[in-house]
């Protein structure tokens, strides 16, 4: 009898280990058929990677309808800037005209979408002529353990920390720096260095009075043009590792693959 069990319990495993394998394998493809969508549709240069999240995968197509999706399309053109990342999650989303296959052009309504345009540092201060440039999250929230961020991990907006050597002082600095959105379009990224930081986790260098204008002004920027995945309109901004990011929220969007990309 004891032979018997053990030989149910393996039968029963292995089919497990199929069924998984199986599920897993039809969610793969899901992806591939999805990052080719995008890039397709959206006119990006390279594939996205593409994640469809929930366990079982088989249960989200029959009702035609994936928990959440994640797209991310790194190095991808932005203006002025050259290369940005592009985010966008996509909570509960709706298959019926899309189907799986994701067909060009079709509606896709979703009970919530977050997208997101990353600058990393250093095309960030290759703009603003600071090629060694560092960005931080405020030392108040670096040093918190609840973070004071979002649920994406952005920082609050004011009080970042850009470390660079400006252009014509040649020596490297910390400015306390607060970044915000303008415009009748919401999609400047305006920089406004405050003040020179000094102390630990700094550059620790002072900047003596006749130079301190110069110095801040070289830490100022206007980035404008910054469109969010799917035009959503920004929520959020402030700093994530060493990046600078802008974000969106938005409930009830339908929308198409095609305005992931920039207009």
């Amino acid at each position: 009898m004891r032979r018997v069990f053990i030989g149910i319990s393996a039968v029963i495993a292995a089919l497990a280990v199929l069924v998984g394998g199986a599920d897993f394998g039809t969610s793969v493809y899901a992806e591939y058929q999805l990052s080719q969508a995008v890039r397709r549709d959206a006119g990006l240069d390279a594939d996205p990677f593409v994640a469809i999240l929930g366990f079982p995968f088989a249960p989200q197509l029959r009702r035609d309808r994936y928990d959440e999706v994640e797209i991310k399309a790194p190095g991808a053109a932005q203006p002025l800037i050259g290369k940005a990342l592009l985010e966008a999650t996509m909570h509960s989303v709706d298959l019926t005209d899309a189907t799986w296959k994701f067909r060009p052009g079709a509606k896709i309504p979703v009970a919530t979408l977050e997208s997101r345009v990353i600058i990393g540092n250093v095309y960030l201060g290759r703009y603003l002529g600071i090629r060694d440039l560092m960005v931080e999250a405020p030392p108040v929230e670096t040093n918190d353990a609840t973070g004071g961020t979002t649920e994406s991990g952005i920082s609050d907006s004011h009080g970042l920390v850009f470390t660079g050597t400006p252009q014509g002082y040649g020596k490297r600095v910390s400015v306390s720096v607060d970044v915000s959105m303008s415009g009748a379009d919401h999609r400047t990224l305006e920089i406004t260095p405050t003040g020179v930081l000094t102390g630990p986790d700094t550059a620790d260098e002072d900047v003596p009075d006749a130079e301190r204008d110069k110095v801040l002004t070289a830490f100022r920027g206007s980035l404008p043009q910054q469109r969010l995945p799917f035009g959503l309109t920004p929520t959020n901004w402030g700093a994530r590792g060493s990046d600078v990011i802008i974000e969106g929220i938005a409930e009830g969007m339908t929308v198409t693959l095609a305005e992931f990309g920039s207009p």
